[in-house]
């Protein structure tokens, strides 16, 4: 199932889906759309706990939250996640599964360039600050982010997908030239930078 609501359930958003998912992969594909339907809780709860699979859209993280938040969709994938039900997304949907977020959210509210990244709240499934889009301008004020956390951060470059399953994790990419990293804070000013790599699985515990 797509959760397209960090988008404003983009009916283009939606089809992508549908053409990656239902005709390519040819999974019976469904869509929560939050902002653009009226739909009773029990029809909301129904959608996410009967899915195999829930991806989310990227777009504005923290109005995502605020609406899931709304609606009770953070008590049901909450459920999910319980159930073992594979959560994933890009972008917002990264962002979310993580304890913070390095987020542009504020840029869709503005109407200039003066915007500052928001670090935003997310579900706290994975202990660590996320930043999605880290070669892209302006990603590397994540850096400075870090020097007021005590999280480790989980950074990925565009074509990049870090995977976790039970207690364990692999990076996964479609670019060879694009990294994961690890960012920590040593204190003093100084972080760490490592870059994962690993294509095999490996202890979620040294990651975190």
């Amino acid at each position: 199932m797509f959760i397209p609501t960090a988008s404003g359930d983009a009916l283009a958003y939606v089809d992508i889906f549908n053409k990656v998912y239902g005709e390519k992969l040819e999974c019976k594909t469904d869509s929560l759309l939050l902002l653009s339907h009226n739909l009773e809780d029990s029809e909301i709860k129904n959608k996410i706990l009967s899915s195999d699979l829930i991806y989310v859209g990227g777009g504005n993280t923290e109005e995502m939250m605020r609406v899931w938040k709304e609606k009770n969709v953070d008590k049901y994938l909450r459920s999910a996640f319980e159930n073992n039900t594979v959560l994933s997304g890009l972008s917002a949907g990264s962002i979310c599964w993580f304890k913070y977020g390095h987020s542009d959210s504020n840029s869709f509210e503005s109407n200039d360039d003066n915007w500052k990244f928001s670090k935003v709240e997310g579900f706290s499934f994975i202990n660590a600050i996320h930043c999605p889009h880290y070669n892209e301008y302006g990603r590397e004020r994540f850096d400075k982010m870090m020097l007021s956390s005590s999280e480790v951060g989980i950074a990925l470059e565009n074509n990049t997908a870090i995977v976790f399953k039970d207690d364990k994790y692999k990076i996964i990419k479609s670019d060879k030239n694009a990294n994961a990293y690890k960012l920590s804070n040593l204190g003093n000013g100084v972080i760490s930078k490592d870059i994962l790599d690993n294509k095999e699985f490996k202890d979620v515990s040294k990651l975190l």
